[in-house]
């Protein structure tokens, strides 16, 4: 494992050659590019003020606090999360995990329970107790009851209800709809596959078509949009690909022109990435891209593409974990977008999920790790496709095939034994 402290990127004289230059053509857009640019520099500067060494560290207790306070009780501000309550349990988990914190035993079980209140009677889990299934809490309970781990958490899943519910949103093209008679884009695909292929309920049939449907979503930049003809976004870009990967139909995108737009949204200056063109850098996209690169890597690393180093990841590591580790931690925990913006519970699981990416260069065996900071700031690894700890995603699909081959039931109304 390489520790690198002595010399932070962000203080080296070409750095300040990294500044964005508007050619005396000044726009809103150039405008708030130059804020953020001061913003990042003050933090910096702050960081060095304060501590007096160019030695970056992760808040580790400050954020264990955070979130182990936001397991137990939100503030009212949290209100306009009412219907996204499985999301919260999940980044709240998941951050915990990379932070190598766990979990007690009664907790974990509270936390089980709420969420079972989330599943609808006729399949899949909605927002809060009550209300209506949808997809995306659904990934978010049952990717929340992974990091768990437990017989406990698997058991709160009713499969057979859960492909009866997948099949309802199926369209005849191989989209999904987000909830019944809601929105389709690539988000509901990467929704749909990530919880069939982890609970293992995938059948011939659910996703045929589905990758023909992504793969019309890359544009002429290279990164894909939420429908065929939009502009690319990193978000969706992340859902189709993880989405295709988990099909086994990655190898159909053009992965030179993918790697070209994903390399292209790392910023010169700040060291994190953007979303989109022209757009400013937020610590969530630290995940969403770094992990589109993660699998770009290994996809072009199984084609035999010389493009594919095995040295490190194709993008800036040292660049995004000072990014992080200097610019988006909040002092008394959590993590956020960028500096003068308030930490949230998403955030903190994004940010750090790209840290660990940048931490983990997980293509070789064993992995080159590369910690800008010194151990204490190592993460746990997270999976590039599920956003979870490989080791929890193993147990999970392990656990589910079992299951399968013991002949019972999808429903988890049959427990099996221990």
């Amino acid at each position: 494992m390489k520790d690198q402290h002595l010399s932070l990127g962000r203080l080296q004289e070409r750095h300040s050659r990294e500044l964005f230059q508007d050619d005396g053509l000044q726009t809103v857009t150039s405008a708030e590019q130059k804020k953020v640019e001061e913003s990042i520099s003050k933090a910096i500067h702050a960081h060095l003020e304060d501590h007096k060494m160019t030695r970056p560290m992760l808040l580790r207790e400050q954020h264990i606090a955070y979130l182990t306070e936001g397991l137990q009780h939100l503030s009212d501000v949290y209100e306009t999360l009412d219907a996204s309550r499985p999301w919260l349990c999940f980044w709240l988990l998941h951050s915990l995990d990379l932070l190598n914190h766990p979990l007690s035993p009664d907790l974990s079980s509270d936390v089980c329970k709420f969420i079972s209140r989330c599943q609808n009677p006729t399949g899949g889990f909605a927002g809060g107790p009550g209300q209506q299934a949808h997809l995306a809490p659904t990934y978010a309970a049952v990717n929340a009851l992974c990091v768990i781990g437990t017989q406990e958490a698997y058991d709160v899943i009713d499969r057979e209800k859960l492909l009866g519910f997948l099949y309802s949103l199926r369209q005849g093209d191989g989209s999904f709809q987000m909830h019944e008679g809601g929105e389709v884009d690539v988000r509901s695909i990467y929704c749909a596959a990530s919880v069939a292929s982890l609970t293992n309920i995938i059948t011939p049939d659910l996703f045929e078509g589905t990758c023909d449907w992504v793969v019309r979503c890359q544009s002429w930049e290279g990164g894909l949009g939420g429908l065929s003809g939009l502009e690319a976004h990193g978000g969706y870009t992340f859902c189709g690909l993880a989405a295709l990967v988990i099909l086994k139909g990655q190898h159909r995108l053009n992965m030179r022109s993918l790697l070209r737009w994903a390399c292209g949204r790392q910023m010169r200056m700040e060291g994190g990435f953007q979303g989109r063109c022209n757009k400013l850098v937020d610590g969530c996209y630290s995940f969403w891209q770094a992990g589109i690169l993660h699998l770009i890597q290994q996809t072009l690393i199984q084609e035999g593409d010389p493009a594919a180093g095995v040295g490190g990841w194709m993008f800036e590591q040292r660049a995004l974990q000072e990014f992080l580790l200097l610019c988006c931690q909040c002092p008394t925990g959590g993590l956020l977008d960028k500096p003068d913006k308030l930490g949230d519970f998403y955030h903190t699981c994004y940010c750090l999920s790209g840290l660990s990416i940048a931490q983990h260069f997980s293509c070789v065996s064993p992995p080159l790790d590369l910690i800008i900071g010194g151990a204490h700031n190592t993460l746990a690894e997270t999976h590039p496709v599920y956003n979870v700890a490989p080791q929890k995603v193993d147990r999970a699909l392990g656990y589910f095939r079992a299951l399968s081959r013991s002949g019972r039931p999808h429903s988890s109304s049959t427990r099996p034994a221990l």
